[in-house]
This record gives C-alpha cells, sequence and structure tokens, in this order.
C-alpha cells in the first residue's frame, strides 16, 4: 500500500496506471467532440490525464478502514457490526461503538464550511422540478450511456448488479436514492438522502474490499473496482451530464440553477467519498473534467451491450396501472427511441441496438416546450412543476416496485 502524492489517499501496490487508461483515447475524442465545442474546453494536460490513470487505482480509505473492521473475526476487540453501523447511521451513536465507528461517523458529520444548506435546497428544488425529463436523462444517457466504456459496466456483470432478476429492483433502488437526494431537507443529517449517501459509501467500499483479492476482477486491466476516477465519473451524470441531457430535451436551465444543483452533488460527492479536488462548484469545470475521463476510457466491452439489453427488456416487467401489455410496449419502444437521441447510431451499435427513429425526442421537445415555455411561466407554474415532477417519482418508484414499494430509507436497513 502506498499513498497517493497528490490527493494523501491510499493508492493500491499495482502498475502506475491500469491498462483501460487512455485505451481508446482517439474514440473517447470523437464521442466528446460535442461536449468540448459546446462547453468552450480545453485540451487536458498529460499531467491530468496521468492523475486519472492513478486514481483509477485510489481508494476511500476512510471508508476501506471502516470496512476491516466489519470483516474482523466475530468476538474480536474493534469489530464492527452492520447494526451498529446502521444505528449510526440513523444518529444514534452505539454506546460501546469502536473508535472506527466513532471516527468515520465524526469525519462525515463534520460538515465542510463551504456546504451552503440554503443552496443544497435549491439545488433540490431544481432536480425536482426536472421531472420525467431527470428519469430519461439519468437511465438513458447517463446509466445507459455509461455502458460505452468498459470497466464499471465489467463490475456490474461481475457483481450480478444489474442483471438477471435483480435488474428491476437495483435501477429502482438508484432511483429511490436520487430522489431522496432531491427531497425538500433531503441532505439534512436527518434526511433520507444523506443517509443513503452514506450507505452507498459503506457499500462502495464492501464491493472494493470483496473483490480486489478474489482473482475475480483484474486491477492490473480495470484499476480498483470502485476508485476515485470512476467515482468522480459517476458524480458527474447527477450534475453535468443531467443538465446536458435536460437542456438536450429542451429545459431550460439558468446560471444560477445550474449553479444550486451543482452545490447540492458537490456536497453529495463530498459526503459519498470523491476527492474534494474533483468537487466543482462551476458546471463548466465539472465538464472540463469530464471531457479529460472520456479521453482515459477505455472501448466498449461485452459487458455493455448486456447489461443494456438486461436493461431494455426488463421494460416489459415493470409495473404499470393500465394496460400493462400495450405500457410495457409502449415504454420500451420509447426507451429504444430516446437512446437514440441521446447515443446516435454509433452508440445504438456500441450496445447492440439497432438504429431507430429517435421520435420520443421530438414528443418530450413538444411536451417541454409547453411545460417550461408557458405553463411554468403562470402564477401557477412553480406548483404545477413540482406537482409534475412529484408524479413523475411516483410512477418511477410504482414501476420498479409495484404496490409494496418500500418507503424511501428503508434501502438502508435491509
Amino acid at each position: 500500500m502506498t499513498v497517493d502524492a497528490h490527493t494523501g489517499r491510499a493508492r493500491a501496490d499495482h502498475p502506475p496506471v491500469p491498462r483501460r487508461h487512455r485505451a481508446a483515447e482517439a474514440r473517447g475524442r470523437r464521442i466528446g467532440k460535442m461536449l468540448k465545442v459546446y462547453n468552450r474546453l480545453r485540451e487536458p494536460s498529460e499531467a491530468e490525464l496521468a492523475d486519472l490513470g492513478r486514481r483509477y487505482l485510489t481508494r476511500d480509505e476512510p471508508a476501506a478502514a471502516l470496512v476491516r473492521a466489519m470483516r474482523l473475526p466475530r468476538d474480536s476487540a474493534g469489530r464492527v457490526t452492520m447494526r451498529q453501523f446502521e444505528s449510526a447511521l440513523s444518529g444514534d451513536m452505539p454506546a460501546d461503538a469502536p473508535a472506527v465507528l466513532r471516527e468515520f461517523f465524526a469525519m462525515v458529520e463534520d460538515t465542510p464550511d463551504w456546504v451552503d444548506p440554503e443552496l443544497c435546497e435549491r439545488g433540490a428544488a431544481v432536480y425536482r422540478r426536472f421531472g420525467q425529463n431527470a428519469n430519461d436523462v439519468l437511465l438513458q444517457l447517463s446509466l445507459i450511456g455509461g455502458y460505452r466504456f468498459g470497466g464499471p459496466a465489467d463490475l456490474l456483470v461481475a457483481t450480478g448488479g444489474l442483471t438477471g432478476n435483480t435488474v428491476i429492483r437495483r435501477l429502482g433502488e438508484t432511483q429511490t436514492w436520487a430522489i431522496a437526494v432531491g427531497e425538500p431537507g433531503g441532505m439534512h443529517r436527518t434526511g433520507e438522502g444523506w443517509r443513503l449517501t452514506v450507505h452507498v459509501r459503506l457499500m462502495h467500499a464492501l464491493v472494493n474490499e470483496r473483490y480486489e483479492h478474489n482473482g475475480r476482477w483484474d486491477v492490473e486491466q480495470w484499476g480498483l473496482p470502485i476508485n476515485q476516477s470512476d467515482l468522480a465519473a459517476t458524480l458527474n451524470l447527477f450534475s453535468g451530464a443531467l443538465m446536458m441531457g435536460v437542456r438536450a430535451l429542451g429545459v431550460p436551465v439558468s446560471r444560477d440553477e445550474s449553479r444550486a444543483l451543482m452545490h447540492l452533488w458537490k456536497y453529495v460527492g463530498w459526503l459519498i467519498g470523491v476527492d474534494e479536488d474533483w468537487l466543482f462548484d462551476a458546471e463548466r469545470d465539472q465538464h472540463q473534467l469530464s471531457y479529460a475521463v472520456l479521453l482515459a476510457q477505455h472501448d466498449v466491452t461485452d459487458a455493455g451491450a448486456a447489461l443494456t439489453t438486461a436493461i431494455v427488456d426488463a421494460q416489459r416487467k415493470l409495473h404499470y396501472r393500465r394496460l400493462p401489455g400495450l405500457s410495457a410496449h409502449y415504454t420500451r419502444a420509447r426507451l429504444l427511441s430516446m437512446l437514440q437521441g441521446f447515443l446516435g447510431v454509433r452508440g445504438m451499435r456500441d450496445l447492440g441496438l439497432r438504429p431507430t427513429l429517435p421520435w420520443a425526442f421530438g414528443l418530450a421537445w413538444a411536451r417541454n416546450a409547453i411545460t417550461y415555455q408557458l405553463i411554468a411561466r403562470t402564477p401557477a407554474g412553480p406548483r404545477y412543476l413540482e406537482w409534475m415532477g412529484a408524479r413523475a417519482r411516483r410512477r418511477a418508484l410504482y414501476r420498479h416496485f409495484g404496490p409494496d414499494a418500500p418507503e424511501i430509507g428503508s434501502l438502508a436497513e435491509r
């Protein structure tokens, strides 16, 4: 184990960078061309690209220390149980809590001075007003779009997280977390967004501990299962990429709204363990890192198509309140059409999909023109957007969990 001189984080003792690093740079530059031109981005320096490569091998050490304490033999001094973690997560630190658990929660509860709770609340309101557009972008552009690159997609296949019978529930759990982050008060210490974010941080560390040394994960090829470079790239999917996506669907995002949403996810990123120098106030700074990430990525692997097929096929198994057969057929066709609009012909083929007409993009544009250019500007507009967003969130949870959908927060208790 070594310590990264730039971040101070512990780094695994492996080659300086994994083989995936910059393995398909020309492809990444092509995919990122519009991002670069639209946001007037510069080419990243060699030092910045090398840093991305190094941080493929950098872990979240505070969470890793907690996991090591959880893996100690039963009755060992200093062992942490999941029950103790969940109790501390709920705000009730056990009297017999080991020092490592107390230290971990002292760290995550020591909110940085730069966090502005009011600005976080405004960012959450922006997120809620995106409504169905947020659901679409996060699934189609952020999640499935991310399957065009090797590494994280291969990890999901290895863990079984988005394949087979678990696909619907796993997608629902991700939506549950994102919804909780955007709820009023969600990122307060007592909020469900805060609690689920810390829970996800622990789950990431558990995945690292399980897969890094078991021979089922090629660290020299991909880096650590959960690493700083992939974690920072994933955070962008909920902030910079989300705003790019909703704009592509005709949703206006003002400078103040962008700043508020960036601040919300900056705090989420800090809480989930992203290196602080990769947390941004400005959307353009986030896009600059994202462009560098694209240049550092690997090419598409078979895992991308496998995961995409699982999600497309899962649309037939979702819960629908009315006309389930017809609704399932329409939802699947709409998903493919939206993917065509976001990913283009090459992106569809990368993921084993046949190109199709992006008719759903046109429908989304028409809907958003009415919603955001007309209705939103009326006196009742803000209330309508809140209502519309709440309806979209309820529908998303019902479709993934059915009538027995768990309340937000129960994920951390299972």
